[in-house]
């Protein structure tokens, strides 16, 4: 089985940042090859991993909803060609996008195929790492709902933190089997205060670390580079790649 790592937070915390340290990560570590998967509705996963996305799997799940198979496929046959051409290949990993359901209606069918497909998919890969949005459905819905590591993203506010707490309670809330939490407090400007260490104390979550705020990872992102280019010497490359080793397997 894949050792799972899903990051979590609420919007603008820089969780998918996080997540492509994380893929960075692994890759130079050579616990390759690595899955990433983007299961945010705002998907831009691939902009920090620097690869076009060819195609998600929501597009391949509404493509089968709305009778789309070719005459003589079955749906089974047409959803696995359909998923695997939405698997970005790179080097040291791979990357789908969950993409959303574009309407009402059932997606029970379609949803079991995708599940099935990311199983047998997963197989090959020693590690996964999911960026997710807040909410984490994605993880109880259409993936395997067991995850190694939930690292929860969050910056030095109290409503920041607050959100962090509600995410740990929502996954124990979707019966999602978490082997630990850790929650990592990005953009710091300094250690963290008194009344920060208090909350983090009352909440019961264990402080994986703190990432200084960067300036070069601002400009990556408003020029459009992927900031998994990074150097190594960057200040919050650094810190990440300190939480990580102490963290992941």
């Amino acid at each position: 089985m894949p050792f799972s790592i899903a990051l979590a937070g609420k919007g603008g915390t820089g969780k998918t940042t996080l997540a492509g340290m994380l893929v960075k990560y692994l890759v130079m570590k050579e616990k390759t090859p690595v899955l990433a998967v983007d299961a945010d509705c705002n998907a831009n996963f691939n902009e920090v991993l620097g690869v076009d996305i060819m195609d998600t799997l929501g597009n391949a799940r509404e493509e089968m909803k709305k009778g789309k198979v070719p005459s003589g496929m079955t749906k089974d046959v047409f959803m696995s060609m359909k998923l695997e051409e939405s698997v970005v290949e790179a080097a040291g990993f791979d990357l789908v996008v969950m993409g959303q359901p574009e309407g009402a209606g059932c997606y029970c069918a379609a949803n079991s195929l995708l599940t099935g497909f990311l199983e047998r998919l997963s197989g090959n890969y020693p590690y996964i790492v999911m960026d997710n949005e807040a909410g984490m459905e994605h993880i109880s819905r259409l993936t395997t709902n067991n995850v190694d590591i939930l690292l929860i993203v969050s910056d030095s506010s109290r409503r920041g933190l607050q959100a962090a707490v509600r995410i740990e309670e929502l996954a124990k809330c979707l019966n999602i089997v978490v082997g630990k939490s850790y929650l990592v407090i990005n953009r710091t400007k300094e250690a963290p205060s008194e009344v920060v260490q208090k909350i983090i104390r009352e909440s019961g979550l264990e402080l994986a670390g703190t990432i200084p705020d960067d300036q070069t990872i601002y400009e990556y992102d408003l020029n459009g580079r992927p900031t998994i280019e990074m150097p190594i010497e960057n200040s919050a490359l650094k810190a990440a790649f300190n939480i990580f080793q102490e963290i992941v397997t």
